[in-house]
């Protein structure tokens, strides 16, 4: 398997896993992308219920985990370093501390709670670097946050194929976005199963997954 497709699914596993834990553990806070959380901001609003501070308080841990990890690249090619190791390891760094602040904040009754908001702000910060370094130093592969235009992408090709205007490029592209996409459905049921049978130690798998990746850079 080449680096990039092996990078392409394990990324992809990750942000599904990541984002459906999320939306489980924390009232359906959305951590890989910001698009969903506007959406239940603008429903909580609209009909108040529970939960919509900590999906506030994502926002700008999200845009926050973006700004570092743009500073992150600047600094280590200026220094003449390859940032992808750095990135993973600064990933794993939020998603430990989300793991961890979610298991002390167990049973999460009170959305409102400090540790709880943390945890949150802790999930959304983690995949804000994996939205980030899919931009600044993944351009090569697919992105593996958000599968929306990924699967736009995917559509396209597959209606040229079926058409018999498809070319090599058309073909490649093909694998390069359907990987990602399986890998982001297979993680999103994965991180369901997971947290219902091991609550927040269900992350313990993509820390593993990146950790891997960091060594291997």
């Amino acid at each position: 398997m080449s680096q990039n497709r092996a990078l392409g699914i394990g990324l992809g596993f990750t942000a599904g896993y990541v984002d459906t834990v999320g939306f489980v553990a924390l009232f359906g806070l959305f951590t890989a992308h910001v698009t969903g959380n506007f959406v239940l901001i603008g429903s909580e609003l609209a009909r108040p219920s529970h939960g919509v501070l900590i999906k506030f308080l994502a926002f700008p841990a999200f845009v926050g985990a973006v700004a570092l990890t743009r500073m992150i690249v600047i600094w280590l090619e200026r220094s003449g370093k390859a940032p992808l190791r750095t990135l993973f390891a600064v990933q794993v760094s939020f998603l430990t501390a989300f793991m961890l602040l979610g298991y002390f904040a167990l049973p999460i009754q009170d959305t409102e709670a400090l540790i709880v908001l943390l945890a949150g702000m802790s999930g959304a910060a983690a995949m804000g670097v994996q939205n980030a370094a899919s931009r600044l130093a993944l351009s090569d592969i697919a992105p593996t946050t958000v599968m929306t235009g990924n699967v736009t992408q995917l559509v396209i090709d597959l209606v040229d194929i079926l058409r018999g205007s498809a070319d090599t490029a058309v073909r490649g592209r093909i694998t390069k976005f359907l990987w990602p996409i399986v890998a982001f459905g297979v993680g999103a049921i994965g991180g369901a199963f997971a947290y219902v049978h091991l609550q927040f130690w269900a992350l313990l798998l993509p820390i593993v997954i990146l950790g891997w990746f960091a060594v291997s850079e």
